[in-house]
């Protein structure tokens, strides 16, 4: 008796398996530099097909101190598994881990309060392989003005901020700032300009998200946007495939398929997230749709957002622009090399 074959893998899978894909934000636990306990779940993102991952470190009011530490213990625990994971440096990092099976890894900070007063932190962020920050954390800080904030526009410091992350290779990022200091960014920046888990208020209204106008301001630099993929950004607490891929075609009609990436911003420690939400309620109001037991969409969703793309028309080579090239062609074009990590 003959067993029965397996069955065959889907398009979405056998294009997921054989492009670079890139997920430009994914949260673990930060300002708990002593626990480890959630960093083997990076392998959920191989698994589903990822080839590098941007993890944050830091976020909103948080410190130096507290974004150092965390990036400290994860670089720790990364570099004493090389059969696992590289710690990205450049583009070619990502490329050569793809080639390997292995996951690539760097790093992303939320809010310009991880250099507090101190521009030279930049630099040494970056050689620890932070490869973007964005300005503000949804509240004004010293940079300029956050999304659910009386924005007052970028600072004098805010531009001497960008000029300095321009300088060392590092992307400046606009998610959860505030609309007039990201206009004021695009007045100054003279490189690509990202935001790296954002999505068209025009599909679905939220503070968080980001109107037409800055969309189309945000290609017009060379820049991209990842979509976002938490339920209260999408829709009302939605994480359907077809809704994320209706926030990627949004953004694809408008500006084209090379402005497109993904940024799922998704949270593995959950109960840390819904303590959070509660313990913030200020920041994180539930009449904004910030509360317990948001959906997101997980990296296991990869493959049935593919298949929702492809129902809507879009061929491989766009869809290999979105789940991964266009984010290495700015890695290319933005990236300086910082230290080399061990191979």
């Amino acid at each position: 008796m003959n067993p029965t074959p397996p069955p065959a893998a889907s398009s979405a899978a056998r294009l997921l398996r054989s492009s670079v894909v890139w997920d430009n934000h994914g949260c673990m636990p930060v300002g708990r530099p002593h626990d480890t306990s959630f960093l083997p779940q990076l392998q959920r993102y191989r698994a589903a097909g990822v080839s590098a991952v941007m993890i944050n470190v830091g976020f909103g009011d948080m410190g130096v101190e507290d974004h150092l530490r965390t990036l400290a213990s994860m670089r720790h625990w990364l570099r004493a598994r090389p059969d696992e994971y590289l710690l990205i440096d450049t583009a070619d990092d990502i490329d050569r881990a793809h080639t390997s099976g292995r996951l690539a890894v760097g790093f992303d900070i939320e809010g310009a309060n991880a250099v507090a007063d101190q521009l030279s932190l930049v630099s040494l962020y970056h050689e620890l392989g932070v490869r973007w920050m964005l300005l503000a954390y949804n509240n004004n800080n010293r940079a300029g003005g956050g999304c659910q904030d009386a924005d007052t526009g970028l600072t004098a410091f805010g531009r001497e901020l960008v000029a300095e992350m321009e300088r060392v290779g590092m992307q400046v990022c606009c998610s959860h700032t505030g609309h007039r200091t990201v206009r004021d960014v695009f007045a100054v920046a003279t490189r690509p300009v990202i935001f790296s888990h954002s999505n068209p208020s025009a599909v679905h209204a939220h503070p968080r998200n980001i109107p037409d106008d800055l969309i189309r301001a945000c290609a017009a630099t060379g820049g991209v946007v990842g979509i976002n993929g938490i339920g209260s950004f999408l829709g009302q607490n939605d994480n359907t495939n077809e809704t994320f891929a209706h926030h990627v075609d949004h953004v694809a009609q408008l500006v084209g398929p090379q402005h497109v990436a993904l940024g799922l911003d998704y949270v593995f420690d959950t109960q840390e997230m819904d303590d959070y939400l509660a313990k913030m309620a200020h920041t994180f109001p539930p009449e904004l749709g910030y509360q317990k037991g948001m959906r997101m969409v997980a990296p296991e969703q990869l493959e049935g957002i593919v298949q929702a793309l492809q129902k809507l028309g879009y061929s491989d080579a766009d869809l290999r622009a979105v789940l991964g090239g266009n984010l290495m062609r700015l890695a290319r074009r933005v990236w300086k090399p910082g230290q080399q990590p061990a191979r």
